[in-house]
């Protein structure tokens, strides 16, 4: 019988892995025996702030950047498991939005996961494999003011089917995970998320915007490390090509 989420001595990488739900990842990566762990975020200090207790690589440096992902492909030889999950936020209407805003945000969201994701099949090329991608309930449903963040969602949902269906017949199964509302510091690029918190406080923000899903909460990042663990776990070794929809009921 296999073990749930068991990854004793597994390689894994994770982008977007100095907080939110990356270092999730990494943490319950860590405590169910991953051997060893590539992390990749801008914010080295928050990458070193992790104790992990096994092998970890820490690479400083954005996903959108090709050069990095060349330089990254000798440690990523042998990899079991991939994580795509670094990702950044935009506001406003579509009409207001400079291309320059689009293009900034398509850059990480977009194709800093298409670059993870090929280098993280073609690393496990002639073994078997699993990735989930980080996709959102806002690619799923449209949400108003979020425009290049939802659409970049939207994109790599459908780029994680594709690649499930390229790769199947490889042994290397490839899904996403649609979050609703999470907890985490995305929110703090927020312009209406600053003003909030500069007058009731952050517990009361984060409060008040979950009143907008059934279940009445946000998720933490742990909850989401759960459920994308089950989805690289051999414990969901016949699904592939699935898009996980963890909201609270905010897309019913």
């Amino acid at each position: 019988m296999t073990m749930i989420q068991d990854f004793t001595g597994r390689s894994a990488l994770v982008t977007g892995a100095a907080s939110g739900i990356g270092a999730a990842c990494a943490k319950a990566l860590g405590a169910r025996g991953a051997g060893k762990l590539i992390l990749v975020d801008v914010d080295g200090a928050g990458l070193d702030a992790l104790d992990l207790p096994c092998d970890v690589e820490r690479i400083v440096g954005s996903v959108a950047d090709e050069a990095l992902w060349q330089a990254l492909d000798p440690l990523l030889t042998g990899l079991d498991h991939a994580v795509v999950n670094a990702g950044i936020g935009s506001g406003g209407p579509i009409a207001s939005i400079s291309l320059a805003e689009w293009r900034r945000v398509m850059a990480v969201n977009l194709d800093g996961a298409f670059l993870t994701l090929a280098h993280s099949l073609r690393a496990m090329e002639g073994r078997s494999g699993s990735v989930v991608v980080v996709a959102s309930t806002t690619g799923l449903k449209p949400v108003p003011g979020i425009g290049p963040y939802g659409v970049s969602k939207a994109a790599v949902a459908h780029m994680a089917r594709i690649a499930a269906a390229e790769n199947a017949r490889k042994g290397i199964r490839v899904n996403a995970i649609a979050p609703g509302g999470v907890d985490t510091a995305i929110w703090e690029s927020g312009e209406d998320f600053k003003a909030s918190v500069a007058a009731i406080g952050r517990e009361a923000t984060i409060a008040r915007m979950a009143k907008t899903t059934p279940s009445g909460r946000f998720a933490s990042s742990e909850e989401m490390a759960d459920s994308i663990l089950y989805l690289l776990s051999d414990a969901a070794a016949n699904i592939t090509g699935h898009v996980l929809v963890s909201d609270g009921g905010f897309t019913l």
